[in-house]
C-alpha cells in the first residue's frame, strides 16, 4: 500500500488468517459455492470504477476479487478487498488481491481511501424465505433490499478521503428514489455512472461526492 501504511484502525484489526484445515483442493470446493462470481453487476460496476477510481481503492464486499482485480491491472492503482465472509477473502487473495475478512467499512481508518466501490447485497427477501449460509450473506439485502446499503452510506464518508468517491451499484429492485434519498441524507450527491437494463431490473452505478 501507498507508504507502506495499513488502513485498517489499529483498534479494530481482526484475524481473518484461515481458519480452516485441509488440502487447497478441498477448500476450493467450498469457496466457489460459498462466494459471490462475477456477473452482470460485477461488470459494469468494474467498468464504473475504472473509469472513475482513483488513488487508494476499497471494495467493499469483493467477493473472488474480481473487480478489486479489474481495477488493479486496468488503471495501476492499490485496491483492498474486504468481505464479512473468509472464503470470499480467500479467493481474492487468489487472485493476488490484497483482502481482509470485515464487516463493512468497520476496520479502516478515516480518510483512508480515494475510492471505495460496493455491490451490495440487494435482493428483497422475506425473513421467513431467508437461508443461513454464506451466499444469503452475498445476495439478500433483506425485507428493503437496502439492509446493508443503509449502515454503508452512514459510515462511508468516515474512511473517504475528502476529494474521494464513493462507487455504489443499485438495483430498481431495491428502490432507486428510495436510494437517492439516503444518499442526499449524508450530504452525497449521485450522479449515474452506468446504467444497464435486463428483463427484471435496471441496474445502476452512483458516483457519489461530497456536496
Amino acid at each position: 500500500m501507498t507508504d507502506g501504511g495499513d488502513e485498517r484502525d489499529d483498534s479494530d484489526k481482526r484475524d481473518d488468517s484461515d481458519e480452516h484445515d485441509g488440502g487447497l483442493a478441498a477448500r476450493r470446493g467450498l469457496d466457489d459455492v460459498a462466494v459471490y462470481q462475477p456477473a452482470e453487476d460485477s461488470g459494469l460496476l468494474a467498468e464504473a470504477a475504472v473509469a472513475e477510481a482513483h488513488g487508494r481503492v476499497l471494495e467493499v464486499g469483493t467477493g473472488s476479487g474480481w473487480v478489486a482485480q479489474q481495477i488493479a491491472e486496468e488503471r495501476d492503482l492499490d485496491v483492498v478487498g474486504s468481505d464479512l465472509n473468509p472464503h470470499a477473502a480467500r479467493q481474492a487473495r487468489e487472485r493476488g488481491v490484497e483482502a481482509v475478512v470485515a464487516d463493512l467499512l468497520s476496520p479502516f481508518r478515516a480518510d483512508a481511501f480515494d475510492a471505495v466501490c460496493f455491490n451490495p447485497p440487494y435482493l428483497p427477501t422475506d425473513p421467513d424465505n431467508e437461508w443461513d449460509d454464506w451466499m444469503e450473506h452475498a445476495l439478500s439485502g433483506g425485507e428493503s433490499g437496502r439492509e446493508l446499503i443503509e449502515p454503508f452510506l452512514a459510515d462511508v464518508g468516515r474512511v473517504l478521503a475528502p476529494d474521494g468517491v464513493v462507487l455504489l451499484l443499485v438495483s430498481s429492485l431495491t428502490g432507486y428514489d428510495e436510494v437517492l434519498e439516503l444518499v442526499e441524507d449524508v450530504g452525497f450527491a449521485a450522479e449515474p455512472v452506468v446504467e444497464e437494463s435486463f428483463p427484471f431490473e435496471t441496474l445502476t452505478v452512483l458516483a457519489l461526492r461530497r456536496e
